[in-house]
C-alpha cells in the first residue's frame, strides 16, 4: 500500500481536513511545473498527486486546492454554462458535505449565501443527516451534493430530501462514483465490515456502486435530470492539461 493509501485509509476524514490546509503550501511549491494545470486557481505543476482508497490514480488530487478529477469538471461546467458565478441575483445554495477546493470561495461569493451541512466534516455549518435535513421546503435555489450518496444506506430518501429543500426552479449538482459499465447498481446489505466494503464497493465507507440507473434514481426522486458529458464540450489536449475523467457524466437536476 502506497504512503497516500495509508493516509486516506487510516486517518479520519474530518482530522484530513484539518491536516490538509499548512500541507498544500509546501506540495503547491514542491510540484511546480507546466504538465497540468488546476483551473479553479489557474496553478500548474509538474505532476499531480495520487488519489484512491482501493486503486490509486495518478495525477489527478491538485497541490494547491486538493480539487479532483470531478471538481474541476464541475467548476469548468459552472464557469462556462452557467450564472453561478456572475448572477446578479443573490442565490441561497447548500453544500453537503463541503468540499475544500471550494469552500472559501463559495463562502466568499457575494451573490451567494452559502449554507454547509453534514454530519462530521469540521467545515458544516448545520451537523445534520441528509435523510432528515433540518431546513424547510423550498428553501434553496441551489444545492450541491458531490459523493455523498454512496455512503448513505437509504439513498432513496437523501434524494427525497434535496428534493423537498430545492426551490422550484432551482437546480443541483449531485456527482457520484459510477460504473458507466454497469446498467444496475449493486448494493449488498449484508456487507458491513470496513475491509469487505474496500474490497466489495471499492472504499471502507461504500455501500453500493451506482450503475447508469443513478439518473432514472434521481427522476425517481421528483428531478428533471440532464445528464452531461461535459469533457466532450473540452479540447482533448485541455482534458489532458486539466487532468479530467473522460467517464464522468454530471448529473445536473432541476426541480419544476
Amino acid at each position: 500500500m502506497s504512503l497516500f493509501q495509508s493516509i486516506l485509509n487510516t486517518i479520519p476524514r474530518p482530522l484530513l481536513i484539518k491536516l490538509s490546509y499548512p500541507v498544500r503550501y509546501f506540495l503547491t511549491f514542491w510540484l511546480k511545473g507546466k504538465k497540468f494545470t488546476d483551473p479553479i486557481d489557474g496553478k500548474s505543476f509538474r505532476k499531480m498527486l495520487p488519489y484512491g482508497y482501493e486503486v490509486q490514480r495518478k495525477n489527478v488530487l491538485s497541490p494547491s486546492t486538493l480539487s479532483l478529477e470531478r471538481h474541476r469538471l464541475m467548476w469548468l461546467y459552472l464557469k462556462n454554462e452557467t450564472d453561478f458565478f456572475t448572477s446578479k441575483e443573490k442565490k441561497k445554495l447548500l453544500h453537503i458535505a463541503p468540499e475544500q477546493c471550494f469552500y472559501s470561495r463559495f463562502r466568499h461569493q457575494k451573490n451567494l449565501e452559502y449554507v454547509t451541512s453534514d454530519l462530521e466534516s469540521p467545515l458544516a455549518d448545520v451537523k445534520a443527516d441528509i435523510c432528515d435535513l433540518p431546513f424547510d421546503d423550498n428553501s434553496f435555489d441551489i444545492i450541491f451534493c458531490n459523493h455523498v450518496f454512496e455512503h448513505v444506506p437509504n439513498d432513496k430518501k437523501a434524494m427525497q430530501e434535496l428534493f423537498r429543500v430545492m426551490k422550484p426552479g432551482g437546480f443541483g449538482i449531485f456527482q457520484i462514483p459510477q460504473d458507466i459499465e454497469r446498467t444496475k447498481t449493486f448494493e449488498d446489505d449484508s456487507v458491513t465490515d470496513p475491509k469487505e466494503r474496500a474490497k466489495v464497493f471499492g472504499q471502507y465507507d461504500h455501500v453500493r456502486i451506482y450503475g447508469m440507473d443513478y439518473f432514472d434514481k434521481l427522476r425517481s426522486a421528483g428531478f428533471e435530470v440532464n445528464e452531461i458529458k461535459y469533457y466532450e464540450k473540452i479540447p482533448s489536449e485541455l482534458v489532458t492539461k486539466y487532468a479530467l475523467d473522460e467517464t464522468e457524466i454530471l448529473p445536473v437536476c432541476y426541480k419544476n
